[in-house]
Protein backbone atom coordinates (compact mmCIF):
# COMPACT_ATOMS: atom_id res chain seq x y z
CA UNK A 1 0.00 0.00 0.00
CA UNK A 2 1.49 3.16 -0.90
CA UNK A 3 2.09 6.05 1.45
CA UNK A 4 2.16 9.75 1.93
CA UNK A 5 4.86 12.51 2.42
CA UNK A 6 5.47 15.55 3.06
CA UNK A 7 9.30 16.90 2.00
CA UNK A 8 10.38 20.18 2.88
CA UNK A 9 13.03 22.21 1.43
CA UNK A 10 14.52 25.86 1.26
CA UNK A 11 13.38 26.47 -2.41
CA UNK A 12 16.93 28.96 -2.34
CA UNK A 13 18.74 25.18 -1.58
CA UNK A 14 16.60 23.37 -4.01
CA UNK A 15 13.33 24.20 -5.19
CA UNK A 16 10.33 22.21 -7.50
CA UNK A 17 11.70 24.09 -10.57
CA UNK A 18 14.97 22.66 -10.16
CA UNK A 19 13.80 19.20 -9.71
CA UNK A 20 11.12 19.86 -12.66
CA UNK A 21 14.74 20.61 -14.88
CA UNK A 22 16.79 17.72 -13.32
CA UNK A 23 13.42 15.18 -13.30
CA UNK A 24 15.52 13.11 -10.41
CA UNK A 25 17.72 14.06 -7.22
CA UNK A 26 18.47 12.46 -4.24
CA UNK A 27 16.67 13.78 -1.31
CA UNK A 28 20.21 14.31 0.80
CA UNK A 29 21.49 16.67 3.93
CA UNK A 30 19.45 15.38 6.55
CA UNK A 31 20.73 14.80 9.95
CA UNK A 32 17.61 13.80 12.12
CA UNK A 33 17.00 10.11 13.30
CA UNK A 34 13.53 10.35 13.33
CA UNK A 35 13.73 11.36 9.53
CA UNK A 36 16.04 8.09 8.13
CA UNK A 37 14.12 5.78 9.79
CA UNK A 38 11.40 7.55 7.70
CA UNK A 39 13.49 6.94 5.02
CA UNK A 40 15.01 3.64 5.62
CA UNK A 41 12.10 1.66 7.13
CA UNK A 42 8.86 3.68 5.96
CA UNK A 43 9.34 4.95 2.69
CA UNK A 44 8.61 2.87 -0.47
CA UNK A 45 9.22 3.06 -3.84
CA UNK A 46 5.70 4.61 -5.44
CA UNK A 47 5.28 6.42 -3.13
CA UNK A 48 4.19 10.06 -3.39
CA UNK A 49 4.98 13.50 -1.66
CA UNK A 50 4.38 17.00 -1.03
CA UNK A 51 7.48 18.64 -2.26
CA UNK A 52 7.32 22.11 0.52
CA UNK A 53 8.78 24.93 0.06
CA UNK A 54 10.04 25.97 3.61
CA UNK A 55 11.75 29.45 4.96
CA UNK A 56 10.30 31.24 1.96
CA UNK A 57 7.89 34.12 1.64
CA UNK A 58 5.03 32.50 1.80
CA UNK A 59 6.50 29.04 2.67
CA UNK A 60 3.97 26.61 1.29
CA UNK A 61 3.65 23.55 -0.99
CA UNK A 62 5.15 23.68 -4.56
CA UNK A 63 4.50 20.45 -6.19
CA UNK A 64 4.22 16.23 -6.08
CA UNK A 65 7.50 14.32 -6.01
CA UNK A 66 7.15 10.29 -6.35
CA UNK A 67 9.78 8.23 -4.28
CA UNK A 68 12.27 6.32 -6.69
CA UNK A 69 14.63 4.96 -3.87
CA UNK A 70 15.06 4.57 -0.38
CA UNK A 71 16.87 3.75 2.16
CA UNK A 72 20.71 4.81 -0.11
CA UNK A 73 23.37 6.11 1.71
CA UNK A 74 24.06 10.02 1.48
CA UNK A 75 27.12 10.76 0.09
CA UNK A 76 27.35 14.05 1.88
CA UNK A 77 28.79 12.09 5.05
CA UNK A 78 31.40 11.34 3.63
CA UNK A 79 32.61 14.58 1.92
CA UNK A 80 34.92 16.33 4.20
CA UNK A 81 34.13 19.61 2.15
CA UNK A 82 30.16 19.57 2.77
CA UNK A 83 28.69 21.27 5.22
CA UNK A 84 27.06 17.79 6.38
CA UNK A 85 30.30 16.19 6.62
CA UNK A 86 29.99 13.53 9.67
CA UNK A 87 33.68 12.00 9.84
CA UNK A 88 31.82 9.34 12.79
CA UNK A 89 30.12 7.49 10.00
CA UNK A 90 31.82 4.56 7.64
CA UNK A 91 31.19 3.58 4.45
CA UNK A 92 30.39 -0.20 5.51
CA UNK A 93 27.36 1.28 7.97
CA UNK A 94 26.61 4.57 6.76
CA UNK A 95 24.59 6.56 9.54
CA UNK A 96 22.55 9.29 7.27
CA UNK A 97 20.73 7.79 4.71
CA UNK A 98 18.83 9.13 1.65
CA UNK A 99 15.76 9.38 -0.65
CA UNK A 100 15.66 9.79 -4.64
CA UNK A 101 12.84 11.22 -5.86
CA UNK A 102 11.01 12.14 -9.20
CA UNK A 103 9.26 15.36 -10.50
CA UNK A 104 5.75 14.53 -11.00
CA UNK A 105 3.83 17.86 -11.43
CA UNK A 106 4.72 21.31 -10.06
CA UNK A 107 1.43 23.13 -8.42
CA UNK A 108 -0.58 25.71 -10.68
CA UNK A 109 -0.34 27.82 -7.88
CA UNK A 110 1.65 27.53 -4.06
CA UNK A 111 -0.28 26.68 -1.36
CA UNK A 112 0.45 29.04 1.41
CA UNK A 113 1.33 27.47 4.97
CA UNK A 114 -1.81 29.93 5.64
CA UNK A 115 -3.96 28.14 3.73
CA UNK A 116 -3.19 24.59 4.96
CA UNK A 117 -3.73 25.98 8.26
CA UNK A 118 -6.93 27.34 7.89
CA UNK A 119 -8.35 24.29 5.99
CA UNK A 120 -10.37 22.53 8.09
CA UNK A 121 -9.26 19.17 6.62
CA UNK A 122 -5.78 19.46 7.23
CA UNK A 123 -5.99 20.55 10.44
CA UNK A 124 -3.97 17.49 11.62
CA UNK A 125 -0.70 17.96 9.66
CA UNK A 126 2.35 17.63 11.42
CA UNK A 127 3.80 20.57 9.74
CA UNK A 128 1.42 22.66 11.68
CA UNK A 129 1.71 21.21 15.21
CA UNK A 130 4.22 23.95 17.47
CA UNK A 131 8.01 22.75 17.38
CA UNK A 132 7.86 20.47 14.35
CA UNK A 133 10.61 20.95 12.43
CA UNK A 134 11.04 17.55 10.96
CA UNK A 135 11.77 17.63 7.10
CA UNK A 136 9.89 14.75 6.09
CA UNK A 137 6.86 14.05 7.85
CA UNK A 138 4.18 10.89 7.06
CA UNK A 139 0.79 12.43 5.46
CA UNK A 140 -2.45 10.79 4.91
CA UNK A 141 -4.21 10.46 1.64
CA UNK A 142 -7.04 12.76 1.87
CA UNK A 143 -4.40 15.10 3.45
CA UNK A 144 -2.01 14.15 0.67
CA UNK A 145 -5.30 15.01 -2.19
CA UNK A 146 -6.37 17.70 -0.16
CA UNK A 147 -3.20 19.53 -0.82
CA UNK A 148 -2.78 18.43 -3.83
CA UNK A 149 -6.55 19.51 -5.24
CA UNK A 150 -5.81 23.35 -3.74
CA UNK A 151 -2.71 23.60 -5.88
CA UNK A 152 -4.51 22.36 -9.19
CA UNK A 153 -7.08 24.49 -8.13
CA UNK A 154 -4.92 28.03 -7.38
CA UNK A 155 -7.13 28.56 -3.82
CA UNK A 156 -3.77 28.42 -1.76
CA UNK A 157 -1.87 31.56 -3.34
CA UNK A 158 -0.42 34.13 -1.07
CA UNK A 159 1.84 35.84 -3.03
CA UNK A 160 5.02 34.29 -4.88
CA UNK A 161 5.78 32.09 -7.75
CA UNK A 162 4.54 31.97 -11.65
CA UNK A 163 1.57 30.05 -13.71
CA UNK A 164 2.22 27.01 -15.40
CA UNK A 165 3.75 23.86 -14.97
CA UNK A 166 7.49 23.81 -14.55
CA UNK A 167 7.21 20.20 -16.66
CA UNK A 168 6.30 22.30 -19.79
CA UNK A 169 9.03 24.65 -19.10
CA UNK A 170 11.34 22.05 -19.18
CA UNK A 171 9.55 19.90 -22.23
CA UNK A 172 10.09 23.80 -24.13
CA UNK A 173 13.86 24.35 -22.85
CA UNK A 174 14.69 20.66 -24.00
CA UNK A 175 16.08 20.09 -20.54
CA UNK A 176 16.84 16.34 -19.71
CA UNK A 177 16.32 14.89 -16.78
CA UNK A 178 18.99 13.63 -15.21
CA UNK A 179 20.21 13.39 -11.07
CA UNK A 180 21.74 15.93 -9.93
CA UNK A 181 24.44 16.68 -7.95
CA UNK A 182 23.75 19.84 -5.69
CA UNK A 183 22.91 20.13 -2.27
CA UNK A 184 19.55 19.81 -1.49
CA UNK A 185 16.70 18.20 0.77
CA UNK A 186 15.80 20.28 3.88
CA UNK A 187 19.21 20.90 4.99
CA UNK A 188 19.13 24.15 7.45
CA UNK A 189 15.62 23.23 8.44
CA UNK A 190 15.53 19.84 10.45
CA UNK A 191 19.56 19.01 11.51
Amino acid sequence: MARFWLLKCEPDVYSIDDLARDGRTGWDGVRNHQVRNFMRDDMKAGDLGIFYHSNAEPPGAAGVVRIERTGVPDPTQFDAKSDYHDPKSRKEAPTWLMCEVSFVERFEELVALETLRSDAALANLLILRRGNRLSITPLEQAEFERIRALGAGGAGRAGAGRKGTAAKDAAKSGAAAKPSSRAKGSIRVAK
